[in-house]
């Protein structure tokens, strides 16, 4: 099979962490040996590279073309228009990528279905190309295209149109399939693909060499995340002044750095938080390795895969109860689910945990469960449908 990975969540250069999942799912796919793949990721376009724009400066580093683990990537860019985008871009990116597509079957590779994520405003894209070249698509939900933008009626109408126009549907977890029905999209269209966990990246590593490397003594937290409000950083750093002793390590960038570090300096608890910025996907177990427990205070998850890649390496979490999460914190072996989303229960959460760690080996060994193997067979087994009855002149699947 000939597949058009389709998305705007995948890295590229400037920003090779960015979307890393789907990249993941997409490159299991591959190794079966049964799919060829190319990948359009649209990048918005912006006109400066200059490191004074922040994270809209990553927009302008994004090669036109790439390779990655032998996969060709397309960037072409789109337009967003500030204060308007939510109505506008996925009209702005559909055009850009329906001439990206052509231009991409035109040089020879000759697609037989196209893997889209994220249902807006990507999904509205995907379908604009399934339509102009007559090829199938099948629609994966990942959080935030689900349990955030139908709260508009405009983006929840076009949401469900393109569920109707895709050959199937999917969810990274069971509470966004649950929320897709709830919708309007017939639950029994919903094809469970959560995400996995590159086992062999994220596993154990020698515990006193990684507690060196990122030079932490005494009990110490890791978070992992976009600094943006929805990740509940700010409540993390709040949560600190009731866990004397406790180091906090974040890694990640975004908008919202400054006023994190200047919290922590208001808190009197700067010498305890450490801005890590940006950490490469391949520092990320030495990482885990070295903090004694995991924190996510988000607001909103699909599936957090760092819950996953944290667990791997054998670094319990305490993660706040929202859509998949207590599908991935199940036992007490994966740590404990916060059961509101402040700083007061976070501390009580983190300290309960702190108090009595699972085993590290056993931690170890329930995220074994997560690895990619099943999803791709699965994911496998939906596209082989997909393109089997396409290539018929059938409707891949169901449309009802």
């Amino acid at each position: 099979m000939k597949v058009l990975c389709f998305s705007t969540l995948y890295p590229h250069a400037g920003l090779p962490s960015h979307g890393v999942f789907v990249e993941n799912r997409l490159r299991r796919l591959v190794e079966t040996g049964a799919v060829d793949a190319q990948v359009i990721a649209p990048v918005a376009w912006f006109p400066s590279s200059n490191p004074a724009f922040g994270q809209y400066a990553h927009y302008a580093t994004a090669p036109s073309y790439e390779e990655r683990f032998g996969i060709l990537i397309h960037h072409p860019r789109y337009v967003i228009v500030p204060k308007i985008g939510m109505s506008i871009t996925p009209s702005l990116l559909a055009r850009s990528a329906v001439r990206a597509a052509q231009r991409v079957y035109d040089s020879g590779f000759h697609f037989d279905m196209i893997d889209a994520h994220y249902f807006y405003p990507d999904g509205v894209a995907a379908l604009a190309i399934s339509r102009a070249l007559g090829k199938p698509f099948m629609m994966t939900a990942r959080g935030t295209d689900i349990n955030l933008i139908p709260a508009h009626s405009y983006a929840r109408k076009k949401i469900v149109e393109v569920a109707q126009g895709a050959a199937a549907v999917g969810a990274v977890c069971q509470a966004l399939a649950d929320e897709m029905a709830a919708i309007g999209i017939p639950k029994h269209r919903i094809e469970g693909l959560r995400n996995g966990v590159d086992l062999d990246l994220f596993q154990p590593q020698d515990r006193a060499q990684a507690r060196k490397r990122w030079e932490v003594t005494g009990k110490t937290l890791v978070s992992v995340g976009g600094l943006i409000e929805r990740k509940g950083h700010y409540l993390t750093i709040e949560a600190l002044q009731s866990m004397p002793g406790v180091t906090l390590l974040l890694a990640g960038d975004g908008p919202d750095k400054a006023a994190l570090s200047a919290l922590a300096e208001k808190l009197g608890v700067a010498d305890r938080v450490r801005l890590l910025g940006p950490v490469a996907h391949d520092d990320l177990p030495s990482l885990f390795t070295a903090a004694d427990a995991s924190v996510l205070a988000s607001s909103r998850e699909g599936w957090a895969n760092v819950l996953l890649e944290s667990l791997a390496c054998g670094t319990p979490v305490a993660a706040t109860s929202v859509w998949g999460t207590p599908e991935v914190v199940a036992v007490p072996e994966a740590g404990r689910l916060i059961p509101e989303r402040s700083a007061g229960a976070i501390a009580q959460t983190v300290a309960a945990l702190l108090n009595d760690l699972p085993d590290r080996a056993a931690t170890r060994a329930y995220a074994e469960q997560f690895s990619w193997a099943e999803t791709t067979q699965k994911q496998l087994k939906i596209f082989q449908q997909i393109c089997a009855e396409a290539a018929d002149g059938a409707p891949a699947l169901a449309q009802s």
